[in-house]
């Protein structure tokens, strides 16, 4: 059994759509697919890859983005409503947004959302930033770090898991140093909402061996404190200099 990783494959681009239905259902009948979201914010298009990946993958696990949470379309009025949504449709096409345990190897999704633990938004990336005009939450959730704890609460029961090997994955950030060093400082001004700190103590207290990570569209495999973070994003068509543009295996047993 091999474990394969993949995220922001924005499948409302056509091209990425037709990678995704182009995988071949017979090379990856044994193994298990981690998508660490940025699927699409459109519901009817993201049961479309569901169904599609569910065909090809042993198993498909699932955990939701910024874009699944977007709610400009007018189906939802709030990105929690959505959000359970998302989960509901996993359910439905057997896709795991839930913990995995198998003999050996437990898989556990983290949730979480940005809280600017990664630095104070300035005032170019407010206005920029999609996700302060497309998403939508409710009154008790007045700020990003009140989604982000939300989120994060809904992940401590998770955090008993153990086994011979954990594998986590999350779409946000744990830590901003999975960052390449290089990044240019003018590009650097999206940190504050590339993930939480918080998330990154609940990847250590979980102790996986390693922790999937998408968002940053910024392909990455680095050791940090003993738990090997990979991030392979699949990324817009314009990003071929920045994503593989495949699968990426992280483990095989």
């Amino acid at each position: 059994m091999r474990v394969f990783a993949v995220s922001d494959i924005h499948v409302d681009y056509v091209e990425n759509l037709a990678w995704i239905l182009s995988l071949d259902r017979k090379e990856y009948a044994n193994d298990i697919l981690i998508l660490a979201g940025d699927v699409t914010d459109k519901m009817p298009l993201l049961e479309q890859v569901f169904v599609s990946l569910t065909a090809n993958f042993k198993a498909v696990l699932f955990v939701p983005g910024n874009h699944e949470l977007w709610v400009q379309e007018g189906d939802f009025d709030c990105s929690l409503n959505k959000f359970e949504a998302v989960v509901e449709l996993c359910n439905s096409c057997g896709v795991h947004a839930d913990v995995l345990e198998l003999p050996d190897i437990s898989f556990v999704p983290l949730y979480s959302w940005y809280d600017f633990s990664f630095g104070e938004p300035d005032r170019h990336l407010r206005r920029a930033w999609r996700d302060f005009r497309a998403c939508s939450w409710p009154e008790h959730l007045p700020e990003s770090k009140d989604v982000t704890e939300h989120f994060l609460k809904l992940n401590i029961p998770k955090l008993a898991v153990r086994n011979k090997t954990v594998i986590s994955f999350s779409h946000f950030l744990p830590r901003i140093d999975v960052m390449p060093v290089g990044i240019p400082e003018k590009r650097r001004n999206i940190y504050p909402v590339l993930g939480s700190e918080a998330l990154g103590l609940q990847v250590k207290q979980l102790n996986s061996a390693i922790h999937v990570y998408g968002h940053s569209h910024v392909n990455q495999s680095i050791d940090l404190d003993g738990i090997h973070y990979v991030n392979n994003a699949f990324a817009y068509p314009s990003e071929a200099h920045i994503a593989r543009k495949q699968l990426k295996c992280i483990y095989e047993c």
